[in-house]
């Protein structure tokens, strides 16, 4: 019997498994192994088992020791297909469904062993005695002199290290009649794959809630994705409050010790529900009957490492391996779920309140502020009457560039082709791409004109300039304040708990929360989306519109919404605006079928770097000859602005044969990454780019 073990290695050089003599220790699949690899000692995982070798049985060598806790046999298969589906390898796959670092923390616990009847004891041994069972502590020297007598015992236990979470009090809920509807649909599919389209408000979380109590019920497990923890706490709050224990947190957040202890808990099966963002799509949970995916729309289900993956596909995988039940909810819908997926509806906000109104104001006139006259005046409103607002600009920072009005000079980043962004609050320009930082200056270091201007605006200046005018708390989310640890539940739940004020913050304020004393919800530069050169632009304009559009008017006062827009003519503003996500979604899909973008096709895109552009070029090129398939379209090679000082070349490959075309793609990078001439390119491949 020999074991098959993918050695943990980043290079697309080493093609494994290997084979290797079976350790004295068992082993399994999914085992994690020491092994001797070359003149490395390596991690390893073991991915499969067999009876012989063609490697002679005197030159296999064993694993050096076995590793702490073993991977799940389930994982370990999604993992090797995602080494396949994203084009990456089996070791880098695997490396994402590991155990996080880290190793159990022992605590002495101490029991009483029976009553001490006539036992002559001290005042502090009975007070001692009193407090058990518990943790030594302290009073290891007492307890271990009680031991003695027979009195007590005192032995290693797993001390637990806690997530700290915002705790709310479970609350009934009378299920509206659109909601009992949803649940006996998922009920008369219990391994059903559904979109729960609810529109803002219309009780989407406690339909998670109860189709997880009834898989909880039934002996089966449950993962439950968000976007992002720091931004979902309501939805993280709910299932702690309805299941207490039993739910495991899984995010990058917290601390080592608090993800392993997570990790291990769920491993074990002491919890059974794994809520976390992307990564909790691998929560080694075990008969898995449930996956929720909240906020199904997000961006942010797409990993930007190697391998891509997309969380979204990788829990349908895992839905269908082991016959759970799949539901992703949302209330903007993608093209491509709405036409995949069987539909349940909820179009009623559970409070009865109607959507808000939605006001487009047209900013091609000649405006000097970022903030129409109208907007200004309702904001005013607003804090004058002790109420809450959020405005949402998808830039951060003060001015979006620097340039000189005499000589026409761009202040540049020195390593990237994008202009740098003004942060007056630290009297510094930065790149937001690889993070240059430098001095504003005072004058033209070209002409030296001392006419330097500012153009644009961004999160920063509006929560200066609203914080002046309006003489309320200004509270600003974006990438900047939000980068400290806990930054962000801490600054949500202050604008939650404060009487009044506005939320100033990228799309980050637009993801989630549920205050229902906002009455006014302000999108700025609506349409900055739409110019970027995507096909996807439509819809990503459409879902910040009208998500933002949920986030205002939940209370019993009401609200409205005004966005800002030069385009709003535009079919995603305009849809958005009546709150019209299947007018949309159908106006889109008709769009997407006629160009041949996803659903309708599917999208490869590999990008080669080199510190120069004829190296990268090279790479693209030997990669498009090598794709070339029926039913596949190749466009480019082209280049790409330059980043962190190398040179970036891209090539895309549109396909209506997805499974041909990924094999065709990856077997043409691992060529690539093994051909001396490109040793200087670095590759990347992303299936389904976002």
């Amino acid at each position: 019997m020999i074991a098959r073990i993918e050695p943990l290695t980043t290079t697309r050089r080493v093609n494994g498994p290997f084979d290797y003599r079976l350790p004295e220790a068992p082993v399994e699949i999914g085992s994690v192994v020491r092994i001797p690899f070359g003149r490395q000692r390596l991690d390893g995982v073991v991915t499969g088992l067999a009876e012989t070798s063609e490697v002679p049985e005197e030159k296999l060598v064993a694993p050096s020791a076995v590793l702490a806790e073993s991977v799940p046999g389930e994982l370990v298969d999604c993992a090797l297909w995602m080494a396949e589906e994203y084009c990456s390898t089996p070791a880098r796959a695997l490396s994402l469904v590991l155990p996080p670092p880290g190793r159990p923390r022992m605590e002495l616990w101490a029991i009483s062993a029976g009553p001490a009847g006539g036992e002559k004891l001290t005042e502090r041994q009975r007070a001692v005695l009193a407090r058990l069972p518990g943790p030594a502590g302290a009073d290891l020297a007492v307890l271990r002199r009680l031991e003695v007598r027979g009195l007590v015992t005192v032995q290693p236990r797993l001390r637990r290290r806690v997530p700290a979470t915002n705790a709310v009090a479970d609350r009934a809920v009378t299920l509206t009649a659109e909601q009992e509807a949803v649940l006996a649909a998922l009920e008369a599919e219990p391994a059903g794959r559904h979109l729960l389209h609810g529109v803002t408000g219309s009780g989407k979380t406690e339909i998670y809630l109860r189709a997880a109590e009834r898989v909880l019920a039934a002996g089966r497990g449950v993962i439950v994705l968000v976007p992002e923890i720091a931004l979902t706490p309501q939805t993280v709050a709910r299932f702690q409050a309805r299941f207490g224990d039993t739910v495991a947190l899984l995010h990058s957040s917290l601390s080592e010790g608090e993800r392993f202890d997570e990790w291990l808990r769920l491993r074990r099966g002491e919890a059974r529900v794994a809520v976390g963002p992307r990564s909790a799509v691998f929560a080694p949970v075990a008969d898995l009957g449930l996956v929720v995916i909240d906020e199904e729309h997000d961006s942010s289900y797409k990993h930007e490492g190697d391998p891509r993956y997309d969380a979204r596909l990788v829990a349908r995988r895992r839905a269908a391996y082991t016959g759970a039940a799949l539901l992703c909810g949302t209330a903007t819908p993608r093209p491509e779920t709405w036409r995949e997926l069987p539909r349940l509806t909820l179009s009623e906000r559970v409070d009865g309140q109607r959507l808000p109104r939605v006001d487009i104001k047209d900013m091609r006139g000649a405006f000097h502020h970022p903030l129409h006259p109208d907007t200004q005046r309702a904001l005013s409103e607003v804090a004058a009457a002790g109420r809450k607002a959020i405005v949402l600009i998808n830039r951060r920072g003060w001015s979006n560039f620097l340039t000189c009005r005499d000589c026409g000079k761009v202040w540049m980043c020195p390593s990237c082709d994008v202009a740098l962004v003004l942060h007056r609050a630290v009297a510094e320009m930065a790149c937001h791409h690889c993070g240059h930082r430098e001095r504003v200056p005072g004058r033209c270091d070209h002409c030296d004109s001392l006419a330097v201007a500012r153009y644009g605006a961004g999160t920063e200046r509006l929560e200066t300039e609203l914080a002046e005018t309006l003489r309320v708390p200004v509270f600003r989310l974006d990438a900047d304040t939000g980068a400290p640890k806990d930054a962000v539940p801490r600054l949500l739940a202050a604008f939650q708990a404060a009487p009044s004020g506005l939320l100033v913050g990228t799309q980050l304020v637009a993801k989630g929360h549920d205050f229902p004393d906002v009455a006014l919800g302000v999108v700025v530069d609506a349409d900055q989306t739409l110019r970027f050169p995507d096909f996807r632009a439509e819809e990503r304009t459409f879902a910040l519109v009208a998500q933002l559009a949920g986030r205002a008017g939940r209370g019993a006062a009401g609200g409205r919404v005004i966005v800002q827009t030069i385009t709003p003519g535009a079919s995603s503003i305009v849809h958005a605006a009546r709150h019209d996500a299947p007018g949309f979604l159908h106006d889109e899909l008709g769009r997407r079928e006629a160009l041949g973008y996803p659903p309708f096709a599917d999208l490869i895109r590999v990008v080669c770097t080199a510190p120069d552009l004829a190296a990268a070029a090279a790479a693209a090129a030997d990669i498009a000859a090598a794709v070339d398939l029926p039913g596949t379209e190749r466009l480019g090679p082209a280049p790409l602005f330059r980043l962190r000082d190398r040179e970036r070349v891209q090539l895309v490959v549109r396909t209506t044969e997805r499974a041909a075309a990924v094999a065709a793609v990856g077997a043409a990078v691992e060529a690539a990454a093994k051909d001396r001439a490109h040793r200087s390119v670095a590759l990347s491949v992303d299936v389904d780019p976002q």
